[in-house]
């Protein structure tokens, strides 16, 4: 029926869909897995020897890990300065190259590090902070412009101002590279319904819209055979309503007759002894009989009549 085939194919292009979805998703997510970097923060970093890594020389950050009493940031620290070659850089400039040319990891300041990385693409900043600290501007024991200036700072960093310095002088310069705040570390989504839902929306209209051309076939074909049967001369007169109902009724009956009402009729007006036998059924034949001996009679005859059988 052509109802059957709508849903049959309807089916098919939702299978089709979910299989290309999960198909396509797996591959991003094995891509992704494999783009993820080994390193993420600095135990991952003191837990290696293969890639190498310095600071600037004589610098701030060279002296936070020679003085650190942190077990993590003292294993980095002997890591440093027994290796050879040197792992520390006289300039920062110095140090960028030698993490172009590939093969080793450079320790800066956050404020440094976030400048250089918003204007090179090429580099990236692993993990968060070591530790915290902040500058200060230093000026002669009890001068008076100590707690003016401190004010002054204040009073910028309420109003907003130091981070629209920091965004126009640090980010907005047009050569910024579009990244990720929320983080550095690419992850695969999983499908959620609102990726494949469309799919399900599909199925359902094709769902509906059968099952409207199983009723309308339903109805026509009840028409059909009610308009036939009320041609015929020899068959009583049957309504559409009545058609219908034989009709259903017959569709949602799993067990009994399997003859359609409509065969039945036709099949009670045949000839007298005939039997309507479904093509599906296999009966198998009769063996011969011999003939059977009238039964003794004493002196007295009987004439049978034969009777007609009808269904």
């Amino acid at each position: 029926a052509t109802s059957t085939r709508i849903v049959g194919g309807i089916w098919w292009f939702f299978t089709l869909i979910i299989i290309s979805s999960y198909t396509a998703n797996l591959a991003a997510f094995l891509t992704v897995e494999r783009m993820i970097t080994p390193i993420e923060n600095a135990e991952d970093l003191a837990g290696q020897t293969e890639i190498p890594y310095g600071t600037l020389e004589s610098g701030s950050t060279m002296t936070f890990f020679r003085d650190s009493m942190i077990e993590t940031y003292k294993k980095m620290w002997r890591f440093m300065e027994n290796r050879k070659p040197s792992v520390f850089v006289p300039t920062y400039e110095e140090g960028i190259q030698r993490v172009l040319e590939g093969n080793y990891a450079f320790l800066m300041e956050s404020t440094m590090l976030d400048y250089i990385v918003q204007r090179d693409c090429n580099l990236t900043q692993i993990g968060g902070l070591l530790d915290s600290k902040g500058y200060g501007i230093a000026t002669p024991m009890g001068s008076p412009w100590r707690d003016k200036i401190s004010l002054a700072i204040l009073e910028l960093q309420e109003k907003g101002e130091i981070q629209m310095l920091y965004d126009k002088w640090w980010k907005n310069t047009g050569e910024t590279c579009s990244r990720n705040e929320k983080g550095k570390e690419s992850k695969a989504n999983s499908l959620g319904v609102d990726n494949i839902g469309g799919v399900f929306v599909v199925l359902l209209c094709g769902l509906a819209f059968a099952v409207i051309i199983a009723i309308c076939e339903f109805c026509y074909n009840s028409k059909k055979n009610a308009l036939t049967e009320k041609r015929s001369a020899s068959a009583p007169h049957q309504s559409l309503c009545s058609e219908m109902g034989g009709e259903l009724c017959f569709a949602l009956r799993c067990r009994g007759s399997r003859q359609r009402p409509a065969l039945r009729r036709q099949c009670s007006k045949c000839l007298p002894g005939a039997t309507y036998v479904p093509a599906m059924l296999d009966i198998p034949p009769h063996p011969p009989q011999p003939p059977s001996r009238p039964p003794p009679t004493n002196g007295l005859s009987a004439h049978v009549c034969p009777e007609e059988s009808s269904m």
